[in-house]
């Protein structure tokens, strides 16, 4: 055999050894515990065959605790690009077989790496977690690596799409990577999140707490808000991850992919002229609104289960990929709390960010009220709100189907937060509060003189309700745009995103603004 032949010989012979990451043993453990190895799940994601590897041959440098002695070709990430539906994307993988995934200095250069060709490229980054934490045998120079990382995720967020998977443990340091991207998702029962584990909770505070109780995907999808979607395994969230970037430009320059749909524009709903019921104190499903006028009633919900008294999501209109915003009347009456404002302003600054038209239908009471929104800052979550509908210049169509009351009507792209195109249901209600708390303040002193205060206070509702339950009020002043048929609500929307695909606008020059976090 010739010289070149044998090289050849040993790369094809060094390309399976870094193939196996920590060898068949650890490859089985893995997939006994319900897991993919890092291999694996790039290759499910990613187009068949398009995958190319970066760095297959790269080692630690780390001789403490004896670590010369145990090198692992890759060195615990998988890292490369490929594509989704044709679309180029960047990826790593963090392999669990090769020291239970831990972060060393080169493992984090490998996703730096990945991170600046994206940016330099404009393409989506894609993270699959399942790392142990920092390597401790490397100290400092781990967290060093930790924070390389951190900073690129910085510079490349609103430039970039970024989604983080979790597909095992994330703790301690590692948890500000999936932080600071785009999308969080966690499998069920498989993965966790927490800056510190069980053993020190106990320890520090005395309080006993499994993993799962800590930072499971039930607790950062319900309570925290940390991730955005919670799957039953490794393939549902890749799944979604292919889902999720179809609704996704390539980066902040692009519009997002069109998709044709054979659901007819000047398709009518009828149902939705019969769905606002007579009793303003009664709900109705926000759901049901929304599936009822999208492209065949598909719609990619965001944060499902975290403040449900708000809805997020993307879908499509006439084939144009939107941001749904929506008050939900069946949680709370659609009020907005601390945690819905953060949901939403979170949701509507990524849309801005990639050039994503935003759509809201507006069915708001007001903020909730108590001690415990007030303490839990509620003035500054809602001045998120407030801020993100403000501050962005992508086409904003708005569609209020029954109550905006006070600060809620201002917050909820109105026409003064620079909103193109306002609608309003012949059933909207916009005014400064609800006829009840109105006529309190308004004839006070009146009612409780009556004769009759329930009579009173009866009549006075009525001519409250006669002036203000209804959109004509403020539509006299322009600041509704059209009263529009319920049933009419998809092909009014439809018209109003095409007349506004041209929309140019810009925000004053800065270096950056002040968010109220």
């Amino acid at each position: 055999m010739s010289q070149q032949l044998e090289q050849i010989k040993a790369l094809i012979e060094l390309r399976e050894k870094a193939r196996l990451g920590g060898g068949q043993k650890r490859i089985d453990s893995q997939h006994q515990k319900g897991k993919y190895t890092a291999r694996e799940r790039i290759n499910m994601l990613l187009d068949e065959g398009s995958f190319e590897e970066f760095d297959m041959f790269v080692t630690h440098r780390c001789t403490n605790f004896g670590m010369e002695k145990q090198t692992f070709l890759g060195d615990g990430v998988v890292t490369g690009y490929g594509t989704i539906n044709g679309r180029l994307v960047y990826v790593f993988a963090q392999d669990f077989t090769v020291f239970g995934g831990s972060l060393s200095e080169t493992l984090a250069l490998k996703i730096c790496k990945v991170l600046d060709q994206a940016m330099k490229v404009g393409a989506p980054v894609i993270g699959l977690n399942d790392s142990g934490g920092a390597r401790i045998q490397e100290g400092v120079n781990a967290l060093a690596g930790y924070t390389e990382i951190f900073q690129r995720n910085i510079l490349a967020s609103g430039v970039i799409p970024q989604i983080s998977a979790i597909f095992g443990p994330c703790a301690g340091g590692a948890v500000y990577s999936p932080a600071l991207t785009d999308f969080n998702i966690m499998t069920r029962g498989t993965s966790y999140m927490f800056l510190t584990g069980p053993s020190v909770v106990k320890s520090v505070t005395g309080e006993d707490v499994t993993q799962e109780q800590l930072g499971g995907a039930s607790v950062h999808t319900t309570k925290s808000g940390v991730a955005h979607f919670a799957v039953d395994n490794e393939v549902d969230g890749l799944g979604l991850i292919r889902e999720l970037l179809s609704y996704m430009p390539q980066n902040n320059m692009e519009e997002p992919p069109y998709v044709p749909t054979d659901d007819p524009i000047q398709r009518l709903e009828d149902s939705l002229n019969e769905i606002i019921p007579d009793n303003p104190n009664k709900a109705y499903d926000m759901y049901e609104v929304i599936g009822a006028t999208v492209d065949d009633g598909k719609f990619l919900e965001v944060h499902k289960d975290y403040a449900k008294n708000i809805i997020v999501g993307f879908a499509r209109f006439g084939g144009t990929a939107v941001g749904i915003i929506a008050n939900q009347p069946k949680v709370l009456a659609g009020v907005l709390d601390c945690n819905a404002s953060r949901k939403a302003a979170r949701f509507i600054r990524f849309c801005d960010a990639f050039n994503i038209p935003l759509v809201t239908f507006v069915d708001v009471p007001g903020f909730l009220p108590g001690t415990q929104q007030e303490y839990g800052g509620v003035i500054l979550h809602g001045a998120k709100l407030l801020y993100a509908y403000g501050e962005a210049t992508v086409p904003k169509v708005t569609v209020t189907l029954r109550k905006s009351y006070g600060g809620a009507y201002c917050v909820m792209s109105s026409k003064h937060l620079r909103g193109d195109i306002n609608y309003a249901w012949p059933s909207a209600e916009i005014a400064v509060m609800g006829p009840s708390g109105a006529i309190g303040i308004l004839y006070g002193k009146e009612m409780a003189a009556a004769e009759d205060p329930a009579a009173f206070k009866a009549e006075k509702e009525k001519e409250y309700r006669d002036a203000f339950a209804n959109p004509y009020n403020a539509a006299k002043y322009g600041y509704i745009d059209d009263v529009i048929e319920p049933r009419n609500t998809r092909f009014r929307v439809i018209r109003a995103l095409e007349q506004l695909s041209t929309k140019k606008l810009s925000n004053p020059a800065k270096k950056h603004d002040n968010l109220p976090l």
